[in-house]
């Protein structure tokens, strides 16, 4: 199915497509992904001989499940070039990502797989409310992390001017986006929140500037958030999802128009839901890990890629392809305390509830003895530097035992008080001992 158009404006032909007419497009080229994998990838061919299936296999959407997951130990295991079906001469660009956890994951691009991905993030800008006659603020890092990069190709590819500003340099950023004055602005939720913080501090009005649209993620975040974003600058806000090894940002995209969890792009990307435990697949609607395979990939086709991220699939709204659920955490960021499991967005949640508090929070587990300790760091806002911290104090306590199950040591700290993030936020630090 071509996705030709004249206005760049408008949808694509897939975003008005029937459910029949996706799902039959996505057998196709999912034939052609696992068969381009295993003919090209030779670790991923090893992985289903050892299964005993061979891409011939495939002959229905449902016969995926008998394919083995990729995860990112096995690109690691790949490092750097090894996952590759292409040969280098056919690669146009390398991204990785930062490997603070371990050795990097190399991702790269044939000039097809750029062209799609412009595609899709065009795709996500425009479903956001974006439209080619903006100005697009992009504050997502440049360089081999792929979310500067991924929002700079896709906004041009609709039409906008781009403003490729970078992490960093809050300051400037704002004094920028009060000359630039930009209509929509790509950027992580907390680094968003530090801007939004600059902007109070030089005394400039969110609502007296063109800004209308704000495209979050690389993080999880949630709805409480994006109240406070959208109560304090006056826009829309919503929720885009990637990850460096399917693709980068511009996987799926909330739409403007629902703001109902993010709409996947079927035509590229295949979701399915697992049980994290045991790898069954489970039914739309129920919560476990998101895997997705790529269906037009050429330099790096990613067969059942287990992402870690924790949501569930639902029917589309907005457009016919399902949406996700907001993400509640990564199966390796959960923390388990004394036995509950907890996801640094469920504190997130209590903190906003709190008039008092800002969105600025850092969350310290320790071991005292044999218990687990749980120490939540977080600001006050402006408005209520003189009051009372006690009483502050015993409402998150209260909220965060009655809701999650745990108790908490709060620990308020002035305007400030906290390091501010120019990217991802580090929310966790887990100082029990290992093993």
């Amino acid at each position: 199915m071509m996705n030709v158009k004249v206005d760049p404006n408008s949808l694509d032909s897939i975003e008005t497509a029937s459910i029949d007419e996706i799902r039959a497009l996505q057998l196709s080229r999912m034939k052609f992904s696992i068969k381009h994998a295993y003919n090209n990838v030779s670790a991923y061919r090893v992985l289903c001989d050892e299964k005993g299936v061979h891409p011939s296999d495939l002959k229905t959407l449902d016969d995926l499940k008998i394919f083995p997951f990729t995860t990112k130990q096995y690109l690691r295991d790949a490092y750097p070039f090894n996952s590759f079906a292409v040969p280098m001469s056919d690669v146009v660009r390398i991204h990785a990502s930062s490997g603070t956890t371990g050795q990097p994951t190399v991702v790269g691009y044939t000039q097809h797989d750029i062209n799609v991905w412009a595609d899709v993030v065009a795709r996500s800008i425009r479903a956001a409310g974006g439209r080619s006659s903006d100005k697009v603020h992009i504050s997502y890092g440049y360089g081999l992390f792929t979310g500067g990069m991924g929002a700079h190709y896709g906004a041009e590819r609709l039409g906008c001017a781009v403003i490729p500003m970078s992490g960093g340099q809050t300051e400037k950023q704002v004094q920028l986006m009060r000359d630039f004055d930009p209509d929509v602005i790509m950027v992580t939720p907390s680094y968003m929140l530090n801007l939004m913080d600059e902007m109070d501090r030089q005394g400039l009005d969110p609502k007296e500037m063109a800004l209308r649209v704000g495209i979050f993620g690389a993080e999880p975040w949630t709805g409480e958030m994006r109240k406070n974003i959208e109560g304090r600058l006056g826009i829309d806000a919503v929720d885009i999802y990637g990850l460096s090894e399917v693709m980068g940002p511009g996987v799926a995209q909330e739409c403007a128009e629902t703001k109902d969890g993010p709409t996947i792009w079927e035509d590229h990307f295949y979701p399915e839901i697992i049980d994290p435990a045991t790898g069954e697949v489970l039914p739309d609607g129920e919560y476990g890990e998101l895997v997705f395979t790529s269906l037009t990939k050429e330099a790096l086709p990613v067969i059942r890629y287990r992402t870690r991220d924790l949501t569930r699939l639902l029917p589309g709204t907005a457009r016919p392809m399902r949406r996700m659920d907001k993400i509640t955490g990564r199966s390796d960021d959960m923390l388990i305390i004394r036995g509950v499991n907890v996801f640094p967005t469920q504190i997130e949640e209590q903190i906003l509830k709190v008039k008092a508090l800002a969105p600025h929070y850092e969350i310290v587990v320790d071991k005292n003895g044999n218990l687990d300790t749980v120490q939540v760091k977080v600001e006050l806002t402006p408005e209520a530097q003189h009051t009372d911290q006690a009483p502050v104090i015993k409402e998150l306590q209260h909220h965060i035992k009655s809701v999650i199950g745990i108790s908490t040591k709060i620990d308020v700290v002035p305007v400030g008080g906290l390091p501010r993030s120019e990217g991802k936020a580090k929310r966790v630090f887990d100082n029990r001992p290992k093993g």
